[in-house]
């Protein structure tokens, strides 16, 4: 096991290191560039074609379904543990100045996600089933050619991998560990009770995944649809509970996140041997972590709604990082340093979800914060895992055929029953280093068919401008 864990450090340092930084925000400026800035010089009409038709019912398609279904079953996946356990883990490591790294690059990472999900639909194809299937592999294959596939399949190959770390492992592992946490509050409990306790989430968690996996498409929108909206109101207004209470302090706090972002010495409580590069590496990398943008995930779940034009889908992009990041993990960050003070962090240390439990319990009882945090918490994760089962399928798929997807899910399943047993810390770092070998492909994809999002997006913003 620890051949492992060093194995993957060394991958990791390779994957994470300042060539993929400017890949990826690189990426994020060239496209905003080419697309004349759509997250900004168009965000009223985005919000008003996302979130302000949330709510619309729309008839179900044969193998497609609604826009905002599509948006809720990748948002599902984004808004995950990243967002509780990454954000105070990236704080602890790297500071407050992380948060302002994480925001860096969800700016650009709205663009970047923009042009995901609109190639996905753009080169979409039906598969055996008669549903809807997209992402990285196709658009690659059906974009760049038959010469590029074996791109595709790379991409394949480590999208089917990372579904076990960053979509299965790491959210049922945290689910358990914030499970136990919770009911230590009410009563005490052994190191053997808990690993039963891990063991049983473990379990019906896998009993559930499966449960919708049998229902397909369909059944897996219906049930994201439903579970996204009450899981990020209930955080959301816990969190902004937590942050009216210690609303005196939030200028010290957001001081330390734009003094912590360049100079780390600065900040109160003394961020000894944290680095500037140990800053951003950790900002952007939990942040992509958080919001996917990048990764090439989320067109998978996009590629199936049921749109006229590519950008109409392609907006929901927009939105999906704004909510996950700007919004969700501003929160959870603004939770950690108002409620444990900035010297009350032990930095560089992650804790996982602890920093955000310590914030809770500033203003909540400990039984309140504990149990609330463990509900939400479980309610991210367990949809997060339910996604990414979906892009696992859909990638074997490509590989091998639908009849393989099948044998993939029970495995898939199969994981998640040992799920809670495996060290936090290893599966973090294997999600880690499986998201960046995931985007590499991704981004090369991107920047090669940036010209056919810049034709799309003047395209249809001319219709827009027309129609006024």
């Amino acid at each position: 096991m620890q051949f492992i864990a060093d194995l993957n450090n060394k991958i990791n340092g390779i994957v994470w290191g300042i060539p993929m930084m400017i890949l990826i925000l690189g990426a994020g400026i060239y496209l905003s560039i080419g697309c004349g800035f759509p997250q900004f010089t168009h965000f009223a009409h985005i919000m008003k074609n996302t979130l302000g038709k949330a709510f619309e019912k729309s008839e179900k398609k044969e193998g497609a379904v609604s826009p905002f279904k599509a948006m809720c079953t990748a948002l599902a996946a984004s808004i995950g543990t990243g967002n509780i356990a990454g954000v105070s883990g990236a704080i602890a490591i790297g500071g407050p100045g992380a948060v302002f790294w994480m925001w860096i690059s969800a700016l650009l990472g709205m663009c970047t996600k923009y042009a995901e999900v609109t190639l996905a639909i753009k080169y979409r194809e039906r598969n055996e089933a008669g549903d809807w299937v997209g992402g990285p592999m196709y658009y690659i294959k059906n974009g760049l050619g038959k010469n590029w596939k074996w791109l595709g399949a790379v991409f394949a190959v480590f999208g089917a991998l990372a579904a076990f770390g960053i979509g299965n492992m790491t959210q049922i592992n945290t689910i358990a560990g914030t499970i136990n946490t919770a009911i230590s509050q009410f009563v005490e409990t052994s190191a053997s009770q808990q690993t039963i306790i891990a063991w049983v989430i473990s379990i019906i968690c896998a009993v559930i995944v499966a449960i919708v996996l049998l229902g397909g498409i369909q059944r897996l929108a219906d049930v994201t649809a439903l579970l996204v909206p009450v899981m990020a109101i209930i955080y959301i207004v816990a969190a902004l509970i937590v942050i009216i209470v210690n609303i005196g302090a939030i200028p010290a706090a957001f001081a330390a996140i734009f003094k912590g972002a360049f100079n780390p010495a600065a900040v109160s409580g003394g961020l000894v041997g944290v680095t500037l590069k140990t800053v951003i590496t950790k900002g952007v990398g939990r942040g992509i972590f958080s919001n996917e943008a990048g990764l090439g995930s989320a067109p998978i779940a996009h590629a199936a709604a049921d749109v006229e034009h590519p950008v109409q889908q392609g907006i929901f992009g927009v939105f999906e990082v704004f909510m996950d990041t700007i919004v969700v993990c501003t929160m959870t960050a603004l939770v950690a340093l108002l409620g444990n003070g900035i010297n009350g962090i032990e930095w560089g240390k992650d804790i996982g979800a602890n920093l955000t439990i310590n914030g809770f319990m500033s203003v909540f009882p400990g039984k309140i914060s504990a149990t609330c945090v463990a509900i939400c918490l479980s309610l991210f994760a367990i949809s997060t895992v339910l996604t990414w089962a979906l892009y696992g399928t859909r990638c074997v798929e490509f590989l091998f055929g639908y009849k393989a997807s099948k044998i993939y899910q029970i495995i898939f399943c199969g994981f998640a029953c040992i799920a809670g047993a495996v060290s936090l810390d290893l599966a973090w770092a294997i999600a880690d280093t499986l998201n960046g070998l995931m985007a590499i492909p991704n981004l090369v994809a991107l920047l090669l068919l940036s010209p056919v999002v810049i034709k799309l997006t003047k395209e249809y913003f001319q219709n827009v401008k027309a129609k006024k």
